[in-house]
């Protein structure tokens, strides 16, 4: 039963899922999630392999009204049926599924995932991302979901960089809101509500320009089950010195206070920008590489 008792429900999604470009509705996102989550991302999964979703167990899982379910899980797979992804640096599109069956009377879709989609959501063993389908069973947008999950990718960090354009492309907006106040309005900050009322991360944001444009959003998070750390800007010389402990850099300091990983490694007298600088660029660098 898909209730959010079922901590074992778990999404798994190869990264290149994560950074690909497509568009869902919230609707959408709702009934592949709980597919997805039904799936042994270690085992192997064959194209004949059929996975059902019943519109109670989304009404249970996502706190919907009861008196559309069905009709509305329907529509949402009509809609799933016709979309396609397009994974970075790849040529063509795929489609999400392939087959659906619908049994009205026990209020129930069966859904099959396309072949060509199956290799990023099973026997993953490496760049992959897991989460928790309960801790975005609540979220009001489905860029709210994307969101989560580019952050979530980089949990061990706490810190991530993007482009603005970037997530633009990926979330299939290049058309809309193309105002920086209307993305922020209407896409960034609706997803970071979302996140910091209803997952297991707390999410705050800033903006890195380009001359007078801004061109990067720069995020930091973490887990709500850990305290939240302090804000590196916000730590003084004094608050640095008291807190190092003996052969301490002020970066590896200034990282451990604010609950970033990224300038263990810091250099002699290398400050917490300049580490972080450094390791945003070897990760750019990574991702370019992959």
């Amino acid at each position: 039963m898909l209730t959010l008792a079922n901590d074992h429900l778990v999404v798994v999604k190869d990264n290149k899922i994560i950074e690909a470009s497509y568009t869902l509705s919230l609707s959408e996102q709702r009934v592949l999630l709980a597919c997805i989550s039904q799936i042994d991302s270690k085992g192997t999964l064959q194209p004949e392999n059929k996975f059902h979703v019943v519109a109670s167990e989304i009404v249970d899982l996502m706190g919907l009204d009861r008196s559309n379910a069905y009709r509305d899980m329907k529509s949402a797979v009509d809609k799933l049926y016709n979309r396609s992804i397009k994974i970075d640096g790849e040529d063509s599109e795929m489609r999400w599924i392939y087959r659906k069956e619908y049994v009205k009377n026990e209020g129930k879709i069966t859904l099959y995932f396309s072949p060509e989609i199956i290799p990023y959501l099973s026997q993953l063993s490496q760049k992959f991302t897991a989460y928790k389908l309960k801790y975005v069973a609540q979220f009001k947008s489905s860029y709210s979901i994307r969101l989560y999950e580019i952050l979530v990718q980089w949990a061990s960090v706490g810190l991530r960089e993007v482009e603005v354009d970037w997530l633009r492309e990926i979330f299939q907006v290049q058309d809309k809101y193309k105002t920086i106040k209307d993305f922020k309005k209407y896409i960034i900050d609706p997803s970071v509500a979302d996140i910091n009322d209803h997952s297991n991360l707390w999410v705050k944001y800033g903006q890195r320009k380009s001359g007078r444009i801004i061109t990067h959003f720069q995020f930091q998070f973490g887990l709500k089950d850990k305290p939240k750390m302090l804000d590196h800007k916000r730590l003084t010389e004094e608050e640095i010195n008291r807190q190092a402990r003996p052969g301490e850099t002020k970066a590896a300091v200034v990282a451990r206070l604010t609950g970033s990983s990224v300038a263990n490694d810091a250099k002699p007298g290398e400050t917490f920008d300049q580490e972080l600088q450094r390791k945003r660029d070897l990760a750019e660098v990574k991702r370019k590489l992959r």
